[in-house]
């Protein structure tokens, strides 16, 4: 199965950046994973919010492939333990799911376009997180859930 995660915009911090590489140099050992940055919008002064999320759902939808399965990351999602989370890993891989994709929005949020091709929505936690920031958190709960998988002893319960 093919993991990957797909992010509006660049990270401008080089410390999160740093460690989000840490975490996906790990997945190498456990998934196929790709990480894809979708470029930031330019001149977004001029545009609505709702504009805004439009063009880049336009994006977003073009970057993922067809048949994929999309998850969301949203702030009204399910959240999960990293148990949990490991378990709904460990179900995609016994459904036969080929190409699951999460998909980190930009600041206002995902078009309604995008919503309507997301299977799901998980968020990682009722606090509200930097676009930047759960690359990092994403990234580490992924490895996390292959470690658990595996029975490794990253995860102490």
């Amino acid at each position: 199965m093919k993991i990957t995660l797909l992010a509006v915009g660049k990270t401008t911090d080089s410390i999160v950046e740093s460690l989000t590489n840490i975490y996906i140099k790990r997945l190498e050992h456990y998934t196929d994973f790709k990480f894809i940055t979708i470029p930031e919008l330019k001149n977004t002064k001029s545009l609505s919010e709702a504009d805004q999320k439009q063009k880049e759902g336009e994006l977003i939808l073009k970057a993922i492939p067809a048949g994929s399965r999309v998850v969301l990351l949203d702030e009204k999602g399910a959240e999960y333990t990293s148990v949990e989370f490991s378990q709904k890993i460990t179900a995609y891989q016994n459904s036969g799911v080929k190409n699951v994709v999460f998909v980190i929005g930009g600041p206002y949020g995902f078009s309604p376009d995008v919503y309507a091709l997301a299977g799901e929505k998980i968020s990682l936690s009722k606090m509200t997180f930097s676009h930047q920031m759960v690359r990092a958190i994403f990234t580490e709960q992924l490895y996390r859930a292959f470690t658990i998988i595996k029975g490794e002893p990253y995860h102490h319960q």
